[in-house]
């Protein structure tokens, strides 16, 4: 998979993450579902944007962390999403490009403004999110740059990307030209109120054979197949016959396929901190190895890796070289 000019392509929604500490009366007292991702208009982000506490501001959007995690990794790796031409779309695009990300998506300059994501962290480290897509709902078929699909090993496709009617068309159109090329499309299901709202389009883009490989957590899993026992979801994944992988927390990570099902730790850590991009950043570790045509176990130490670095402190980008780690770890 080597020999393209891009190891992972990522297709997702352009976002600047605002992340604040925040106890379960906070949560409670504006409404929030503790542990959940909500989408928000712009009025009802501005008031909880004006109640939360302290706050820093990193460049997120969860396909956009999975692409810096693979450039992290020494990947070559490449991103479409949109942005407005505003101060915050501007401060995403640099802090995309500066970790080495081919970022080349044309601005919008008129509609919403860039989107963002307030992050309530717990003190558990569980975080809650309320989004305002802005500017992301805006990203069309025309944004999807045929030669550099083309040029990309892998496509990776964010599931809240289905939400825009017109993303979803170019999240299409990315996996046909993926396709037609003889590269790897991919597909996270990002969040399990995001499955209850599209699970038959989901379950049909893995049965048509749309996607290659599928990133879920638990949670995620057993609302694809509407069931309480994990074991059953897992078991209707492997039917499904394609390449799944399975995040579980502290619990490790399951590669699922038609003829066997591996279980992979999850790597120490030393404190939890932020449990923000956790995900993004296993399927950074996980694509990076499969890129590299590691064996898929190999993969997901990867991945388990980079989900112990992600939580160790606030925000969803690395902060230590994902690289050296991985060679200090003896993964490489």
């Amino acid at each position: 998979m080597t020999d393209c000019k891009y190891d992972v392509l990522g297709l997702g929604n352009a976002i600047v993450d605002v992340i604040a500490q925040a106890d379960d009366d906070f949560l409670q007292r504006e409404g929030l579902g503790k542990g959940s991702m909500a989408l928000v208009d712009e009025a009802r982000s501005a008031k909880l944007y004006g109640a939360m506490g302290s706050s820093i501001i990193i460049s997120g959007g969860s396909a956009a962390n999975t692409i810096v995690g693979v450039a992290s990794f020494g990947g070559k790796s490449a991103f479409i999403g949109k942005v407005k031409s505003d101060d915050a779309g501007l401060a995403f695009t640099h802090d995309i490009r500066a970790v080495g990300v081919h970022f080349a998506t044309t601005p919008a300059v008129t509609g919403p403004a860039t989107a963002r994501c307030l992050v309530m962290v717990t003190p558990d480290g569980e975080r809650t999110m309320n989004t305002f897509v802005g500017a992301c709902q805006n990203l069309t078929v025309d944004d999807v740059d045929k030669s550099l699909v083309e040029a990309s090993a892998i496509v990776y496709l964010e599931g809240y990307l289905w939400d825009p009617p017109h993303a979803k068309e170019a999240f299409v159109k990315a996996a046909l030209i993926a396709h037609a090329a003889g590269r790897k499309v991919a597909l996270t299901l990002s969040d399990s109120f995001c499955v209850d709202r599209y699970r038959g389009e989901f379950l049909e883009l893995i049965r048509n054979k749309t996607v290659d490989i599928v990133f879920a957590n638990q949670h995620e899993l057993k609302s694809l197949y509407q069931t309480a026992d994990f074991d059953t979801a897992v078991a209707a994944l492997r039917e499904e016959d394609i390449l799944g992988v399975v995040t579980k927390s502290a619990e490790g990570s399951l590669v699922v396929t038609r003829g066997a099902t591996q279980a992979v730790g999850a790597s120490p850590i030393e404190k939890l901190v932020d449990t923000t991009g956790a995900g993004d950043l296993f399927a950074a570790g996980f694509l990076f190895g499969y890129s590299r045509n590691l064996e898929h176990a190999e993969c997901a130490r990867l991945g388990a890796l980079a989900a112990a670095e992600i939580i160790q402190h606030y925000g969803a980008r690395p902060e230590t070289g994902l690289l050296q780690l991985a060679r200090d770890n003896g993964l490489i």
